[in-house]
């Protein structure tokens, strides 16, 4: 693995589940970050990120997991971080990151945008560091441990398929899987309603969403791909697969039912991917990356009933 200058991360939970591997007619394996520290892979980038800058005092956008990922690295790093999150945040992704001791800035994305506002955060505090939950190279260093970890399988794997929102954990496992000298084919998947990425790969370039978009997957609900992560991934990216709404909440289903893992739905994107095309990966070796598992107890409720 590649060496890790941040708070210890947890190696990735593999699960083998057998009846969805058969409900699904593939042989699966789940990499599930649903058990990292602060319940997903965002703790990779995000103490990786933070222990390798100099300021003391961070700014960052999120949906939730980047932020309480940050919030908690800083906190065992006796640092502190500011997150700028949407009203619309899952409560217990807003709580967490207050419970890990970071300040949480709500606002209406509707009258201005998460990196709008963090600008005018930095330019109040000059001292402190803007950093991205996906367009860094630090973040896509943290992240690519979680590749090098499936390398060290040394499993025969036909692809790997794994959420795309900013493209930060897609182009971290494609450099780490690169870094280990693994050939295995990296897929993406995001919702229709936020299938920027799939249109960018289609087009050759970055294409933008209007707006930020209205998915349950909140932890993909990017305006676009970032910078640094389409270097990596309009090369390395073999594929993205767009989903539902409906197969993103079926997944999450099945993972709870035939997995006994509980997963956000931007974490069920990757088995969602195997409902929106089953033909294409039937019979196949599948990985699939849970990427996260926080979510509301109500939603979840609602979703697995």
């Amino acid at each position: 693995m590649p060496p890790h200058v941040g708070p210890a991360i947890r190696p990735t939970t593999i699960v083998e589940p057998a009846r969805l591997a058969r409900r699904l007619g593939v042989a699966l394996t789940i990499a599930s970050e649903t058990f990292q520290h602060t319940g997903s892979f965002k703790f990779r980038a995000a103490s990786h990120l933070a222990a390798s800058v100099p300021q003391r005092h961070i700014i960052a956008a999120s949906s939730g997991n980047f932020g309480q990922a940050l919030a908690c690295a800083c906190q065992l790093l006796g640092k502190t971080c500011t997150i700028v999150m949407p009203a619309t945040s899952a409560r217990v992704k807003v709580e967490a990151v207050r419970e890990f001791g970071g300040a949480v800035d709500l606002i209406d994305t509707r009258k201005i945008s998460r990196a709008a506002r963090v600008r005018e955060l930095v330019a109040q505090h000059p001292e402190a560091r803007a950093a991205s939950a996906y367009d860094d190279p630090l973040v896509i260093a943290g992240n690519a441990t979680l590749g090098a970890e499936l390398a060290a399988l040394n499993h025969p794997f036909g692809c790997i398929l794994a959420p795309l929102g900013g493209g930060g954990l897609t182009a971290g496992i494609i450099q780490g899987l690169r870094s280990a000298g693994s050939t295995i084919s990296v897929i993406g998947v995001e919702p229709l309603l936020a299938n920027d990425g799939a249109r960018s790969l289609r087009a050759g370039t970055i294409i933008a969403n209007d707006t930020e978009p209205a998915t349950i997957a909140d932890g993909v609900r990017t305006l676009s791909l970032g910078q640094h992560n389409w270097a990596i991934l309009r090369e390395g990216l073999a594929d993205v697969i767009e989903v539902t709404e409906e197969q993103i909440k079926e997944a999450v289903r099945l993972l709870f039912h035939l997995a006994n893992l509980k997963v956000e739905p931007t974490g069920a994107l990757s088995v969602a991917a195997l409902l929106a095309a089953p033909e294409r990966f039937r019979g196949q070796s599948v990985c699939c990356v849970a990427s996260g598992g926080n979510v509301d107890s109500e939603v979840f409720l609602t979703l697995i009933d």
